[in-house]
């Protein structure tokens, strides 16, 4: 399976990346595996690097209920909370995306990404070029935009309060994308930036409809 290079110009250059990132958009994208899944309806997944505990049980059992239900995810799968999300996400039958914070060109390849990629639901995506291989926070803050854009909803776990995720969530949240968070106390930042409160059990709201809107 060949990576592939998709310019701004060309007609697999996802349109909602000039819609909410303007001028900003990435001149190029690369891609390795299934391009159809850029035109399902994804969800977001977001988390900060510390996440209090009561919280971490609840995304768990979230996790559990989007691949129950088959929702599609896409998340840079970075924070620890994000990457055992991702164990449990691959385990199921969903289309996924997964963006790193740096180019995929020359990026090893993890032993269990092979079956999903080979199964067709499993896209990785970076608006990273070649020689850009090691990531830094300024790329992951970029990229973290670039999985915004790119998705439906977005969920954000945790955003630890006045920290880079919170600050991000500000930054998107006049996309006027639906942004989900848990039910919690410790979530009071996000849910008075305007983010619906959910619980684990009602993941079935963040499903779409399948097929991604056209941006207007």
């Amino acid at each position: 399976m060949d990576i592939i290079e998709i310019g701004r110009d060309e007609s697999g250059y996802p349109a909602v990346l000039d819609a909410c990132l303007g001028s900003r958009a990435p001149e190029t994208v690369t891609a390795l595996g299934n391009l159809g899944i850029l035109n399902e309806s994804t969800l977001a997944l977001f988390c900060s690097i510390k996440c209090p505990g009561k919280l971490i049980l609840e995304t768990y059992h979230l996790a559990d209920r989007l691949r129950a239900a088959g929702v599609g995810v896409i998340s840079g799968f970075h924070s620890p909370m994000e990457r055992e999300c991702l164990v449990k996400l691959l385990r199921g039958s969903q289309p996924l995306i997964i963006c790193p914070a740096r180019s995929i060109a020359s990026m090893r390849m993890p032993a269990e990404f092979k079956l999903p990629l080979d199964q067709g639901r499993l896209l990785l995506l970076s608006p990273f070029g070649d020689k850009q291989h090691r990531a830094t926070a300024e790329m992951a803050l970029y990229r973290n935009r670039f999985v915004a854009a790119l998705a439906d909803r977005i969920f954000v776990a945790y955003a630890d309060p006045g920290g880079k995720t919170e600050h991000f969530c500000r930054d998107v949240i006049g996309w006027n994308k639906p942004l989900y968070t848990l039910d919690s106390q410790e979530n009071a930042n996000l849910l008075a930036l305007g983010a619906t409160a959910i619980r684990p059990e009602s993941a079935p709201q963040l499903l779409g409809e399948g097929q991604k809107e056209s941006p207007e």
